[in-house]
């Protein structure tokens, strides 16, 4: 996708908070390219930013989809305060609207997590409100990690959430990925009563990724994100 194709969701820190951007500067994933996009606090506020796909009949989605993509917790001013996330459903054009995401938790080491609730917050701690599903493996900051959420609408009402890795040392980014189950995270039902999330499932929506933060100096790293839909 261009960079033509995304789009900065409204109410987030602005370019002096928190920096943007492609980068050739960073080391890339196994088999990555020449560039990726990475963000960079450079002051203390906290908030988020995050782009959505900006294509037509993604923005909204009409039902779920699948969105995967290489994301990491980069070095910096420390190991806390900070979370990359990929999402899914998006219920508007603003940081505080909810979604579905998949990303890597604001803990030390830190783990897979799959989130319901505000784009502003991003996956969270692993222990947060809204965290429905965290990996039962742990991870260093500076880790690649290849990620997959499929998010599929049942005819009923209730939306089925799958977690997916792709193991970067034996299958990088340009051969075929190996899709497998992440331990800890088996299928999440987030069903049409409320029950399993204590909220409505989101059934429609946009598709991105972002970073949260809280502090300086900390930064997340994203390449090759994939985004379909469910038709």
């Amino acid at each position: 996708m261009a960079s033509t194709d995304w789009t900065y969701l409204n109410d987030g820190l602005d370019i002096a908070t928190v920096d943007r951007g492609v980068t050739a500067g960073i080391p890339r994933p196994p088999g990555g390219g020449s560039l990726l996009f990475g963000f960079n606090s450079l002051t203390a506020a906290k908030g988020a930013v995050a782009l959505f796909a900006n294509l037509v009949n993604f923005a909204p989605m009409a039902k779920g989809g699948s969105i995967r993509g290489c994301v990491q917790r980069g070095p910096g001013g420390g190991p806390t305060a900070f979370s990359p996330s990929l999402f899914l459903c998006g219920q508007g054009t603003s940081v505080n609207d909810n979604a579905y995401l998949l990303g890597l938790s604001d803990d030390d080491p830190h783990r897979i997590v799959l989130r319901k609730g505000s784009v502003a917050n991003g996956a969270s701690s692993s222990d947060s409100p809204g965290v429905v599903l965290r990996s039962s493996d742990s991870f260093a900051q500076g880790t690649w990690l290849h990620l997959r959420l499929d998010v599929v609408v049942n005819t009923n009402g209730d939306v089925v959430l799958s977690v997916f890795r792709n193991d970067l040392d034996k299958h990088p980014i340009g051969t075929a990925p190996d899709w497998q189950p992440v331990p800890g995270m088996a299928t999440f039902i987030d069903d049409a009563l409320a029950i399993n999330s204590g909220s409505k499932p989101l059934t429609s929506g946009r598709g991105g990724f972002g970073f949260a933060v809280g502090d300086v100096t900390r930064r997340g790293f994203f390449d090759q994100i994939e985004l379909m839909r469910q038709t």
